[in-house]
């Protein structure tokens, strides 16, 4: 498993999850509980989203584009 997203956003963790779940990409979010310990408070310790290794990369290219697509929505 690899990681291709950390973020302390319940929101933009689904997010991320509803991109890589449309491409057929299955996913894992770990540190989930052990942040909200925190309260979110240890940059190392917020929420991962992990990929299997041979989705990796196709993982990280669907998220820069649609993180892309939302700065240009946004910019408009």
């Amino acid at each position: 498993m690899i990681e291709v997203h950390r973020t302390n956003d319940p929101v933009e963790m689904s997010f991320v999850q509803a991109v890589l779940k449309e491409a057929g990409i299955k996913t894992f979010v770990t540190d989930d509980q052990t942040s909200s310990l925190y309260g979110g408070s240890l940059k190392q310790l917020r929420p991962r989203l992990m990929v299997a290794d041979d989705d990796a990369e196709e993982a990280k290219r669907l998220l820069k584009e649609a993180f892309a697509e939302i700065a240009k929505s946004e910019g408009a």
